[in-house]
Formats: structure tokens, sequence, C-alpha cells
């Protein structure tokens, strides 16, 4: 009965789905969210905290209704212009504003929202 018990556990563990970064691990990404010489995004955003947002993109908030996962948010951040080409987003990594290190805790932020 207990070996029964210990696989369930396991097999539940292992259906478990990975909890969402934690409030610190996702102060890097609102600080370049959040800075106007790195991602800057406030400049054209509205976003839960931010104060004085752009108004020309979409309010950043519940982004898995928007995108079909993290990857695909990721791309629309690298590179905006290959899925639209007469976006004012700009391309954060092909112009190497951001590094990816700092995309990915953008991405991590965001998605969070």
């Amino acid at each position: 009965m207990k070996t029964v018990f210990g696989i369930g556990l396991l097999l539940l563990g292992a259906c478990s789905t990975t909890q969402p970064p934690s409030q610190p691990a996702l102060l890097p990404g609102k600080e370049i969210a959040f800075n106007r010489d790195k991602g800057n995004c406030l400049a054209c955003h509205a976003i839960a905290d931010g104060e004085f947002p752009g108004t020309i993109g979409p309010t950043l908030k519940n982004l898995a209704s928007r995108f079909q996962d993290k990857t695909q948010l990721r791309e629309q951040i690298w590179d905006a212009t290959r899925f639209n080409s007469q976006t004012s987003m700009p391309p954060f990594g092909k112009n190497k504003i951001l590094t990816e290190q700092e995309i990915d805790q953008l991405v991590d932020y965001l998605w969070a929202l």
C-alpha cells in the first residue's frame, strides 16, 4: 500500500505545473521595463505600477491571452518587425538594445503580469 501511495505522489508531482517566478525573481525584468535607458516599455505601454505610461501600444497585462507562450512573446520583443513591418516597437534584440539575459528577464516579468 505504501508503494502505491508513493508512486501516486510521484505521478502527481510530475503532472503539476511549474510555479511562476517569485516576485523578487521578477524585479530585474520590472527594472528593465521601467528603465528609460533600457526597455522603456512605459514610453508606449501602460503597465501596473507604472507612472506616466504611453498609449501607442497595448496595455501590458494578461499576455498569455495574446501570445501562445513565452517564446512567442520573446520573439516579439527580440524583433517585432518580423511580424509587422510598420510597427513602432524597436527590435530590442536585433539592435542589441537589450542583452539575451535582459530579454529573458523582461519576458519573465511581463508574462507574470
